[in-house]
């Protein structure tokens, strides 16, 4: 089973997203789509698969951090 945590962009270079996780930053293929610095994305085999809103993706974070 995989499990998607949602990350906060910090940086975007050519097509690559820099993604802020709990512990790490990963990066991440971006394919289509616009994404800016803050915003809030989920990547599944290293690529940007979407975008979720801030409040989704803070609530998405507290619960993962409950299941530590």
């Amino acid at each position: 089973m995989c499990l998607a945590v949602p990350g906060k962009v910090v940086g975007i270079k050519d097509s690559k997203a820099t993604v802020d996780y709990i512990s790490e930053k990963r990066e991440g293929q971006i394919l289509e789509g616009s994404y800016r610095k803050g915003d809030y994305v989920i990547i599944q085999g290293g690529i940007v698969i979407g975008k979720i809103p801030e409040a989704e993706a803070k609530k998405a974070i507290e619960l993962f951090n409950s299941l530590n």
